[in-house]
């Protein structure tokens, strides 16, 4: 038995040992999830996670809330799955109501978030459409607004994403669609979002590591993640007389369906994150506790600022 204040060694649900110290929990990061090689694996556009593995974890068994975002009304674009599905399960167990925003192929993840929403006791607006679209974005904030009886986080995360190793087979379809999804829509939502927005109200933009450093396979995506970025810190800088926070998240890689469905080039996805100093990518679960801290009143000096989740890469 162990004597007062000593360490004791357990086993997590994957295997990896914890260290109980003083009644925290402390595990390795580098062996807190799977780390590579995973098995070969590819998707149609857009991908779903019921279909990837390993599976990715999004908080779904782990997450507890305390109360942070009580009574909050989120929008989530891409809440379907990743990081955006994670933030949603986090946001709900905080207290928010969510509504998540999916592309039509997209549903039955979409209907499983739903229900954990829902099970943590809190109103859950499933709103399927392309963000391509400038009159969808308009009737997407009006109908979130709606649903939810107001809207104070806007969380502009939905991408797409695909890597072509040669600007010559970039086609102009391909680029269009990434600026669309990745920019254009973020500018839409936001626009119309505005006159909906209360003081205190946060916006969230997820950007990249590859802002700052734009791998030669993703030239348009990169593009428009260092856009986002600058963006964010621009509207800060707009907003902050209003009382509206505006932040991003930059994450490194990370597992999530946007990977196997053209994210990367088939033979390096069983490699995915291997080059990370942590040695693995990130799980969309890690990123979440980002989301409900810049959507709180918790980094109401945080503003214009860029938060890294990389593996030790470079970034942010």
């Amino acid at each position: 038995m162990a004597g007062l204040g000593s360490p004791v060694l357990a086993q997590n649900t994957s295997g990896t040992r914890k260290v109980r110290a003083s009644g925290a929990d402390l595990s390795n990061p580098a062996q807190a999830y799977p780390k590579p090689p995973f098995p070969k694996q590819q998707q149609e556009w857009p991908g779903l996670v019921s279909k990837m593995q390993p599976r990715p974890d999004h908080g779904e068994e782990s997450y507890k809330g305390s109360g942070r975002l009580e009574g909050r009304k989120a929008l989530i674009t891409g809440g379907d799955s990743g990081i955006g599905r994670a933030a949603a399960i986090a946001f709900a167990r905080e207290g928010a109501d969510v509504a998540i925003n999916y592309l039509p192929a997209e549903e039955s993840d979409a209907q499983d978030v739903v229900q954990l929403i829902r099970k943590a006791g809190r109103r859950a607006v499933a709103i399927p459409g392309d963000l391509r679209s400038e009159a969808f974005c308009q009737d997407l904030i009006a109908r979130s607004v709606r649903d939810l009886g107001g809207l104070d986080i806007l969380v502009n995360n939905a991408a797409r994403q695909h890597a072509v190793d040669d600007i010559a087979k970039i086609t102009t379809e391909q680029f269009d669609d990434t600026l669309k999804t990745n920019v254009y829509a973020m500018f839409w939502l936001t626009k119309a979002a505005l006159p909906h927005l209360p003081s205190g109200a946060a916006i969230i933009n997820t950007t990249s590591v590859v802002a700052y450093d734009p791998p030669e396979g993703l030239l348009d995506y990169s593009a428009t993640k260092a856009a986002i970025m600058n963006f964010t810190k621009g509207l800060a800088k707009q907003l902050a007389p209003r009382g509206i926070r505006v932040n991003g998240v930059a994450p490194g890689p990370v597992w999530t369906p946007l990977q196997p469905s053209g994210g990367q080039q088939p033979e390096k996805l069983p490699q995915f994150g291997a080059d990370t100093p942590i040695g693995r990518p990130g799980q969309p679960a890690e990123l979440a506790p980002l989301y409900v801290l810049l959507a709180s009143q918790e980094s109401s000096y945080s503003t214009g600022q860029i938060f890294g989740a990389v593996g030790g890469r470079g970034g942010p």
